[in-house]
C-alpha cells in the first residue's frame, strides 16, 4: 500500500506547487474514515481510494482530482458528510465527491433502473466538472483490477457488463485508450474468458512463428523515412484480444485473416511532417484500397488526430501504418487529461473540458428521455456507434454515427430544423429521407414551417439524439389523444348518472388518485388506469348505494313479470359462466384460454371483459385493482361454435412437404388451422407460430402428441403470453 509521502511525491513530481497540506489531510482523513473495513480481497478499504489516487497521478492530474479520489466512497460507506468534506476540502472537491457518489438512498423497482438513474446523476457531474468522470473511470479500472475477488459471478459479470456497456465507451469517448483497452480486456476476462485465452495462445503461436519480423519491418520503415529525411519514431503495438475479438465477430473472419493485429505506430515532429510520412509511405509501398483515414484534418469527437493507412508493407505483410506528432501521441493516449492545466487555472481554461459535443448532446438526450432506463438506452446508442462526416451547405463538418440519415443529420444541426424536415438533398439531389449518408456527403435540409415529426422516422434512424426527440413528440401526441379520451369517459360516467360536475370538484379528489393536475387524470383514465365511474362515485359517494337499490329493483321486477334477464356476449354463445350482463366478452390474446385452463375475467375500459388464464403474465399489471376482476368459469358442455384457439410454437425441419405434413395432421387431429406465422427460418429448420382451433385442453394435448411424433417436428409448445 502506497504511504503518504509516496502520494505526495507522486503529484510534486509533475506539479511542484501542489498543496501538501491538503493531500495529507487526505489521506489522514479518508484513512480514519475507512477504519477496519475490508474489501473482497481482505485488503484493507482505504487500500482502494489509495489505488484510484495512484491512477490519476499516473494521468498527472490536479491536486482537487487526486484529493476527491481518496474521499471518493466517504459519503457513501461512512458517516461523513458533504458538508464536513467541503469545510475541510473547499467546494470544489465536495462538488467532485458528490458527483463521483452514487445515488446508494434511491429506492427503484429494478436493478437497471438503479443503474439508469445513477448514471444519469454522473452525466450531469461532469457535463459541470470532466474530473468526475476521470476519478470514475480511475475507481471502475481498479473495481475491475480487482474483480477476480468477488464471489458470485453473476456479480462479477454483471458489472463487466456494464464496464463494456458503459465506461469503457466514456474512456473511448474523451480519449483515453489506454484506460478504454484495459477495461474492455478485464470485462473480456470476465465475460468470454475461453475466447479470450484461445485469442491469447494463438497470438502467442503467431508472435513465435514471426520472429524478429516486427523487428525488420520497425527497422525497414525507420531506413525508408530516414531516405526521405523524415526524422521520426516507429514502433510496433499489438491489438488486445477484445478489439481482435470484436473485429473478428463484426467482420465474420478469422484472427489470420485480420490485418491490424500488429499496427505500426510513426511519430514526427509537426504537421507537415506527417503527410511527408504518408507520402514517402504510399510511395514506396503498395496502399489497400478504402483503409486510409486522415484523422488530422477531420479528427474525431474525443480531438484524436492521427493518419491510418493500411499497405501491403516489407516482407509483402499487409500492415496499419498510424502516423502522428508526440503531441497528437499525448492526447490519442491521454486524452481529456492531457489537456488539464494544473497551475494558476483559469475561468477559460476550466470551461475547456465543457467543449465536447457528445457531451452536450447527451445533456439533450437526458431532458428529452422519459424515464432512466430510455435514457441509458440512447446513451449506449450515443457512445457506440462508428461515425461517418458529413458536410453543410456553409461547409460546417458534423459528425454522425454510421448509418445516419438524413432525419438524424437535421436533428444534429438543430432540434427545430428536425422537427420541421420536409426533405433533404444528398450532393445535390433529392434522396428519401431514410437514405443512409456517406463519408463526405454534403446533405442540404428541405424545411416547411409549422410541419411535424412523423413517428415513422423512429423506425430508420441511427442517432441517439434523433431518437429521443421523436420519441418524446409521440408521448406528447398520444397524451394529448389519452387527455381527449379520458375527459369524455369522465362525461359520459357523469351523465350515465346523470350528475353534473365542476373542474373544481375534480381537483378535489385528485389525490386520491395520486396525480397532480388535472390533466393527469385525465390521462390516467384514457389509459385504463382509472374509470370515470371511480371519478364519479369519489365525488358523489352516494352513487353506489343508489346503483344497489336499482339492481335490487330490476331483480324484483323481473322475478314478477317471470322474465330472467339474458346476458349480452358477443356475436356467438361463450361457454363460459359468471359474465356481467350486456357487457362485451373477448378471448385474451395474449394467453389463447381455451376450454380446460383454469380463467379469470378482467373488466378492460371501453372493451368489456376479456377472459384470461389464471396464470397469464399481463395479469400482474393488475393486481393493486382487484375490483377488475370477475370470476368465471368453463360450462359444463361442449358447444360445436365455441372453439376456442391456442397458440403453438413449432420447430420444424426445413425439408419439401414438412409444412404440408404438418398441416395434414392438425386436419387429422380433428382441429381447424386458425392462423399461422413463420417467426424463423435458417438453411436447417424453421420456427413456426401456429394458431389452432381446439375444443379444450384434452384436445390440444392429442394435437400437440400427434405433431410431436412425427420426425419433422423437432419441438412444440403451447404459448401462453
Amino acid at each position: 500500500m502506497m504511504r503518504q509521502y509516496e502520494l505526495v511525491e507522486r503529484v510534486r513530481a509533475y506539479d511542484p506547487d501542489a498543496d501538501e497540506a491538503k493531500l495529507n489531510r487526505a489521506y489522514v482523513y479518508a484513512m480514519m474514515k475507512h477504519g477496519s473495513q475490508k474489501r473482497a480481497s481482505g485488503d484493507p478499504y482505504f487500500s482502494h481510494p489509495l489505488e484510484v489516487a495512484g491512477i490519476l497521478t499516473r494521468l498527472r492530474l490536479d491536486v482537487d482530482s487526486i484529493v476527491t479520489a481518496l474521499l471518493h466512497d466517504t459519503i457513501e460507506d461512512t458517516d461523513a458528510t458533504l458538508e464536513e468534506i467541503e469545510k475541510l476540502f473547499g467546494k470544489s472537491v465536495a462538488r467532485l465527491v458528490n458527483g463521483v457518489t452514487k445515488l446508494s438512498q434511491i429506492e427503484l423497482k429494478s436493478s437497471e433502473s438503479k443503474q439508469a438513474e445513477n448514471f444519469r446523476k454522473l452525466v450531469l457531474a461532469m457535463s459541470e466538472d470532466i474530473r468526475v468522470l476521470l476519478v470514475k473511470l480511475a475507481d471502475r479500472l481498479h473495481n475491475m483490477q480487482t474483480l477476480h475477488y468477488i464471489p458470485k459471478i453473476e456479480k462479477r459479470q454483471r458489472i463487466a457488463q456494464e464496464t463494456l456497456d458503459i465506461y469503457a465507451p466514456l474512456a473511448e469517448r474523451i480519449g483515453m485508450h489506454d484506460v478504454k483497452d484495459e477495461l474492455e480486456d478485464l470485462a473480456f476476462a470476465q465475460l468470454y474468458p475461453d475466447v479470450r485465452d484461445s485469442i491469447l495462445t494463438r497470438l502467442a503461436f503467431l508472435r513465435d512463428n514471426g520472429g524478429t519480423l516486427k523487428e525488420e519491418i520497425i527497422a525497414k520503415l525507420k531506413a525508408d523515412l530516414q531516405a526521405a529525411h523524415i526524422d521520426a519514431t516507429v514502433y510496433g503495438r499489438e491489438k488486445k484480444p477484445f478489439s481482435i475479438w470484436r473485429k473478428m465477430r463484426s467482420k465474420n473472419i478469422t484472427l489470420e485473416q485480420l490485418s491490424d493485429i500488429m499496427a505500426f505506430r510513426v511519430t514526427v515532429e509537426s504537421t507537415a511532417q506527417c503527410y511527408a510520412a504518408l507520402g514517402t509511405i504510399h510511395s514506396t509501398y503498395q496502399i489497400v484500397p478504402g483503409r486510409f483515414k486522415d484523422y488530422i484534418s477531420l479528427p474525431k469527437p474525443n480531438g484524436y488526430q492521427s493518419l491510418h493507412t493500411t499497405i501491403i508493407g516489407p516482407k509483402n505483410h499487409r500492415i496499419e501504418v498510424q502516423i502522428r506528432t508526440q503531441d497528437m501521441h499525448e492526447v490519442a493516449e491521454l486524452g481529456v487529461a492531457a489537456h488539464w492545466v494544473y497551475k494558476q487555472q483559469n475561468d477559460k481554461e476550466a470551461n475547456e473540458t465543457k467543449q465536447y459535443k457528445w457531451l452536450r448532446d447527451l445533456l439533450e438526450i437526458l431532458e428529452q428521455a422519459s424515464d432512466p432506463e430510455e435514457f441509458l438506452e440512447h446513451t449506449k446508442l450515443a457512445m457506440f456507434d462508428d461515425q461517418v462526416f458529413c458536410f453543410s451547405p456553409k461547409g460546417d463538418l458534423i459528425a454522425l454515427p454510421r448509418g445516419s440519415t438524413p432525419v438524424d443529420f437535421a436533428y444534429a444541426v438543430h432540434s427545430a430544423v428536425g422537427d420541421a424536415c420536409t426533405g433533404a438533398r444528398v450532393n445535390g439531389r433529392i434522396v428519401p429521407l431514410k437514405t443512409a449518408l456517406q463519408n463526405g456527403d454534403q446533405v442540404e435540409i428541405i424545411t416547411q414551417k409549422g410541419h411535424q415529426p412523423s413517428p415513422s422516422w423512429e423506425k430508420f434512424v441511427v442517432s441517439a439524439r434523433a431518437k429521443a426527440h421523436i420519441r418524446r413528440f409521440v408521448r406528447t401526441q398520444q397524451r394529448d389523444q389519452y387527455i381527449e379520451l379520458g375527459k369524455g369517459l369522465i362525461d359520459k360516467a357523469f351523465k350515465d348518472f346523470e350528475k353534473d360536475y365542476t373542474e373544481t370538484q375534480l381537483e378535489s379528489v385528485l389525490s386520491k388518485f395520486n396525480v397532480k393536475h388535472r390533466e393527469d387524470l385525465y390521462v390516467a383514465i384514457g389509459e385504463g388506469h382509472f374509470s370515470g365511474r371511480e371519478v364519479a362515485v369519489s365525488i358523489y359517494p352516494d352513487i353506489i348505494k343508489q346503483e344497489r337499490e336499482q339492481r335490487e329493483e330490476n331483480a324484483l321486477d323481473a322475478l314478477l313479470q317471470k322474465k330472467p334477464v339474458a346476458p349480452k356476449t358477443s356475436a356467438y354463445h361463450l361457454p363460459i359462466t359468471g359474465l356481467i350482463p350486456g357487457m362485451a366478452v373477448h378471448y385474451a390474446k395474449c394467453c389463447h384460454p381455451i376450454r380446460g385452463d383454469k380463467i379469470v375475467g378482467l373488466i378492460v375500459m371501453g372493451k368489456g371483459v376479456t377472459v384470461h388464464t389464471e396464470d397469464c403474465h399481463n395479469l400482474k399489471a393488475f393486481k393493486d385493482k382487484p375490483e377488475r376482476f370477475i370470476d368465471v368459469a368453463w360450462e359444463g358442455t361442449a358447444q360445436q361454435d365455441a372453439a376456442t384457439i391456442a397458440r403453438l410454437k413449432i420447430s420444424l425441419e426445413n425439408a419439401t412437404g414438412a409444412l404440408g405434413t404438418m398441416c395434414a395432421l392438425v386436419g387429422q387431429a380433428r382441429a381447424n388451422i386458425h392462423n399461422m406465422k413463420i417467426a424463423h427460418r435458417t438453411t436447417d429448420h424453421f420456427d413456426i407460430l401456429l394458431d389452432v382451433e381446439v375444443d379444450n385442453t384434452e384436445h390440444l394435448t392429442s394435437v400437440m402428441a400427434i405433431l410431436r411424433a412425427h420426425r419433422s417436428v423437432h419441438a412444440i409448445e403451447r404459448i401462453k403470453n
